[in-house]
C-alpha cells in the first residue's frame, strides 16, 4: 500500500531515516480512499516509531514555516500537504551523520498525497506555494515549547534553494522565525540517533 524511497543529498549521500512516502490512492468519478498510515507496512520498512501527537496547520501562498527542531523532546515528524503545495525542507543536524548540515527538499502536494518522514534529529521548514495549503503531521514526541530551537529559513552555511520550486520567492515570515539565528556548525546539536548533545 506504500512506495517508501530513501532520501539522496546531492552528494549522493544517503540520509539515514529520511524517506520520501507514496500511498497507493484509489480513486473514481466519487473521490478517493487511502491509508495514510499503517503501522504494519511502515514496520514492514523498517520504520518503527511510535507516534503520539497529530498537528494540522493552514497557510496562505508565500508562508515559510522553520526551520524548526526541539531540544529537550526531539520529534520525528510524518508529514503531508492535505490540500495544497508546498516545499518541505528538512536539514540533518545529527553530528557523526554523513550528511550533518545537508538538506532535502520535496514538493508535497495535496492531489499527489506524497508524504515525508523525518526523523528525530533534523530541523524542519516549509513554504506554502499553492494558494492555500492545509499541511498535517503526526509527531513521535510531545511539543515542548521550553525545548524550541531554530535557524533563519535562508542560512548561507546550508544553502537550500527555495528558487528552485518557488523563484519569485518572498516569504511571509512569523516574527520568531525572522528572528531566528544563523546556523553554527560547531555549535550543539543532536547525536547520530537524534538525541540532543550539549
Amino acid at each position: 500500500m506504500f512506495e517508501f524511497k530513501k532520501c539522496v543529498a546531492a552528494d549522493g549521500t544517503e540520509f539515514s531515516g529520511l524517506y520520501e512516502i507514496q500511498p497507493k490512492v484509489f480513486g473514481d468519478a466519487r473521490g478517493y480512499f487511502f491509508e495514510v498510515y499503517s503501522e504494519r507496512d511502515f514496520f514492514e520498512a523498517g520504520l518503527t516509531m511510535k507516534f503520539v501527537q497529530d498537528n494540522q496547520s493552514a497557510s496562505t501562498r508565500g508562508v515559510l514555516r522553520g526551520l524548526h527542531f526541539q531540544t529537550r523532546h526531539p520529534q520525528g515528524k510524518l508529514v503531508r500537504a492535505v490540500s495544497g503545495r508546498v516545499y518541505d525542507v528538512a536539514v540533518d543536524l545529527r553530528r557523526g551523520s554523513a550528511t550533518f548540515g545537508k538538506y532535502y527538499g520535496v514538493v508535497l502536494d495535496g492531489e499527489k498525497q506524497n508524504q515525508f518522514y523525518i526523523p528525530e534529529g533534523f530541523a524542519h521548514g516549509f513554504y506554502v506555494l499553492s494558494e492555500t495549503a492545509v499541511f498535517a503531521y503526526k509527531c513521535t514526541d510531545f511539543y515542548d515549547p521550553k525545548g524550541e530551537g531554530g535557524f533563519m529559513w535562508n542560512d548561507v552555511n546550508i544553502g537550500i534553494d527555495w528558487k528552485a520550486v518557488a523563484p519569485d520567492i518572498t516569504p511571509l515570515l512569523s516574527e520568531k522565525d525572522g528572528k531566528h539565528p544563523a546556523f553554527d556548525k560547531d555549535g550543539a546539536y543532536f547525536d547520530i540517533n537524534g538525541k540532543w548533545q550539549r
